[in-house]
């Protein structure tokens, strides 16, 4: 029997990336996992209200948890990668329980660590989607291509939240690279939510 993810397009990280960014235009906060999660991320648009993790695998889950409850109004974006989701898997039953109506996860699948070598994950052996309904994230999608993509983001703006979409790309590299200063993402992520003033 063929996985239920057999039959989606292969798509292309950026320009996944680039197709969210387009929808922002309320200072959404999206959160960018570790390598080219952020770097596509980064590349996309440099926003205040976007933080880019550094240097730690499966971070960008629980921090747009925490995001999302902090700032209840605020839709809330966490960019993640297979791999760097399997590394915590444990935040879906969180999310789940803790049911945060505007948070939407977005799991880029390429199946292999890219940024280390393109080490195959455990995704390939897995269906992120079935496991996070499993975990009691409901609305749990794979995007069958560009336009159901969009169609899905629509969805996260429009109905109750937690929401997960998971799209199956390519291996192209990121796009760029983020500035890797810690402080200044965390200090221009926080005056992008308007919990810090400049100065």
């Amino acid at each position: 029997m063929s996985a239920p993810h057999s039959n989606t397009k292969i798509m292309n990280r950026y320009d996944l990336t680039c197709r969210l960014v387009a929808r922002l235009t309320h200072e959404e906060a999206v959160i960018g996992g570790i390598g080219n999660t952020n770097f596509d991320l980064w590349a996309a648009g440099p926003r205040p209200q976007n933080f880019y993790m550094l240097g730690s695998m499966g971070l960008a889950c629980p921090i747009a948890l925490g995001v999302a409850l902090a700032q209840p109004q605020r839709p809330v974006f966490a960019l993640e990668g297979d791999g760097s989701l399997l590394m915590q898997l444990g935040c879906l039953t969180t999310i789940a329980t803790l049911a945060p109506k505007n948070l939407a996860i977005i799991v880029m699948d390429n199946g292999v660590y890219q940024i280390t070598g393109n080490q195959p994950t455990p995704a390939r052996n897995a269906d992120i989607v079935a496991i996070a309904a499993g975990c009691g994230i409901g609305a749990s999608h794979w995007a069958a291509d560009e336009e159901d993509f969009e169609r899905l983001i629509a969805l996260a703006f429009e109905a109750p939240g937690p929401v997960l979409i998971a799209a199956k790309i390519d291996d192209k590299p990121g796009m760029g690279a983020t500035r890797r200063d810690p402080a200044q993402i965390r200090e221009r992520f926080m005056q992008g939510l308007g919990v810090r003033q400049p100065i």
